[in-house]
């Protein structure tokens, strides 16, 4: 986090808003309470403010929010990402049952994370760190936070299908590669 940028939040939006009436003053302190929020998927990906009705997030979620106030304060290095990388037994632990019963070696999921210059951050969890998927990132490419519910997906299943065409011993469908993808991400909630 030492390498991110700080800054004092202002009432300048709704997210700062958000911030401030939890007791949150600085870019900082909002990132620590984004890292230690629970994982899991909100009632209401377009509102970035289910995150704190909600309170826990997903990589997409939490990261959007955080460039929302970087949005909100003209805090324009800091950049969202979406990644393609590939998620397997060794870097995600959790899925790994569900990978092997369904024949998979790994399975490229799209995740959400912060850059600025050269370096990256991942604030999905407390014990998350860029080292999870950089070495196996296969693509990526910066968004806007309004761009992490239906253009992600698109993008996320415009991948999977490019990947199943070039894998020919994969034999599962698009349909049946999201199904393992929700049992994946199932995993990762408990």
């Amino acid at each position: 986090m030492n390498r991110l940028p700080d800054f004092k939040i202002e009432p300048k939006g709704e997210i700062a808003a958000c911030f401030l009436a939890r007791g949150m003053p600085t870019f900082h302190q909002a990132i620590h309470y984004i890292r230690h929020l629970p994982y899991g998927r909100n009632s209401d990906k377009d509102d970035l403010r289910t995150i704190f009705t909600d309170n826990k997030g997903t990589c997409s979620t939490k990261h959007a929010v955080l460039k929302q106030l970087c949005i909100e304060h003209q805090v324009d290095d800091v950049a969202l990402f979406i990644g393609i990388f590939k998620m397997n037994a060794q870097n995600t632990p959790a899925i790994s049952q569900t990978l092997s019963d369904s024949g998979l070696p790994y399975l490229p999921e799209a995740h959400t994370y912060l850059k600025y210059g050269k370096h990256y951050f991942d604030f999905t969890t407390v014990t998350s760190s860029p080292a999870d998927f950089m070495d196996f990132l296969l693509f990526e490419i910066a968004i806007q936070p309004n761009e992490i519910n239906r253009d992600k997906i698109k993008l996320h299943q415009a991948y999977l299908t490019k990947w199943l065409a070039e894998t020919q011993e994969i034999s599962l469908s698009l349909e049946e590669v999201w199904c393992v993808r929700e049992l994946c991400i199932q995993d990762l909630s408990m």
